[in-house]
């Protein structure tokens, strides 16, 4: 009862932000509150729900995957609740239908490449999370996933094992025996980083035909064909694409046109820009540039590379500065020029989520244990604090789903 409570007093102080205060405004915004303990919660017009994936090891106060709901009219959230108790499911996908959620559970079992997890969720009617059922990782510290645009089927990155993995989905949301598990091979010039491959993130093409691979050990995005049918990966024909050496490739973003990505560099802080031949999935480097300030000395680790759904904006995370890096992107030649870096109220900032409207971005600080809402300026791509934040314990990543009526 207390959780609902708090979730419909969340929902009040949105409506009362959203506008004047007046007896009127004030009258039906605790008549929300009747019909969220009485009469079911309240849905915003715009509404989707969240899914928060966390850290629940160490001294973490999380212990699995959260859940709250977001206006995309206010960027308001109510506060989250405990949506299903799993071990460190880090990283979130969610299934096109938005009947399943999908967690990787970073764990490496026996330590070194000792397998971790992946977990099938079905979502029920008030949000929470039901098993279904789990399958083993096949490589240590799995730690991102996606599903292919027919629904049917789970792709995994296993940083521990340095290998990738894909996973056909049943009619029932259930994850099958691994279909594929491609073995990276390799390493790069950080004997302390790179003494081996580390599968850090894989991504899809939006015709579903190529699966990109960041790997931090080898410095390399491997590129493969997917074929849906069969659920297999086989080397494309640009096999991989390269860094510059001791950069560390973490997470992949493709412009809505396909035809140019990014990748950014965990131990370096650059983000680099390819071209992309839509036909058969190849990449070539057109640009190097920095996430941080000339003349920064502090620690350097880069998290999350996204672009923006208008295909205007690039973003990066950069733990260490505590901040968000901001670009616009030329569209007709794919290169970058710095905006801004907006700090994110909090420490170790990792994945951020720009929610689909792309008015708002959610920037997780994993060792503040906060999310805090960004507004983004649609014409120059800046990011502007909102004030608005909510607690989940040591945050990783952020998914949605539309809540339906």
């Amino acid at each position: 009862m207390i959780p609902l409570l708090r979730s419909c007093l969340s929902s009040v102080r949105a409506r009362l932000s959203a506008g004047p205060q007046t007896s009127g405004n004030v009258l039906a915004a605790w008549l929300a509150v009747g019909l969220c303990l009485f009469g079911g919660a309240p849905v915003f017009a715009g509404t989707i729900r969240l899914y928060i994936g966390t850290y629940t090891a160490g001294d973490s106060i999380s212990k699995g995957v959260y859940t709250c709901e977001f206006d995309d009219a206010t960027g308001q959230m109510t506060e989250p609740v405990l949506a299903a108790e799993l071990k460190n499911p880090s990283f979130l996908a969610i299934h096109p239908s938005g009947k399943y959620v999908y967690a990787v559970n970073e764990l490496s079992e026996g330590g070194g490449r000792g397998q971790g997890g992946v977990t099938a969720l079905k979502i029920e009617a008030d949000g929470r999370l039901t098993k279904i059922n789990e399958q083993p990782s096949g490589g240590g510290a799995p730690c991102h996933c996606n599903i292919d645009a027919t629904g049917t089927a789970l792709l995994t990155a296993n940083y521990g094992g340095g290998n990738v993995m894909v996973y056909p989905i049943a009619p029932d949301g259930s994850l099958q025996p691994a279909s594929c598990n491609i073995q990276h091979e390799g390493s790069s010039v950080d004997k302390s980083r790179q003494e081996a491959p580390h599968a850090h993130s894989i991504n899809l093409s939006s015709d579903n035909r190529f699966a990109y691979a960041a790997d931090l050990g080898i410095d390399k995005i491997m590129i493969y064909n997917f074929d849906a049918a069969t659920h297999q990966l086989t080397p494309a024909r640009q096999t991989a694409a390269l860094v510059t050496p001791g950069g560390g490739p973490r997470h992949f973003a493709i412009h809505p046109s396909g035809k140019f990505a990014w990748a950014n560099s965990e131990m370096t802080m650059v983000v680099t820009g390819f071209s992309r031949k839509p036909e058969d999935g190849s990449l070539f480097a057109i640009q190097e540039i920095s996430t941080i300030p000339a003349g920064y000395n502090g620690r350097r680790s880069t998290a999350e590379c996204l672009c923006h759904p208008s295909g205007k904006f690039l973003y990066v995370s950069n733990r260490g500065h505590e901040s968000i890096a901001a670009y616009t992107i030329d569209e007709s030649t794919g290169l970058l020029t710095f905006v801004e870096n907006e700090q994110t109220g909090g420490r170790e900032p990792r994945n951020f989520y720009i929610e689909p409207t792309g008015k708002w971005l959610l920037a997780e600080n994993q060792n503040s244990d906060t999310v805090f809402v960004f507004s983004i300026n649609q014409q120059t791509g800046a990011l502007e604090p909102t004030g608005r934040s909510i607690q989940v314990g040591k945050p990783v990543c952020i998914r949605s789903v539309a809540i339906t009526k």
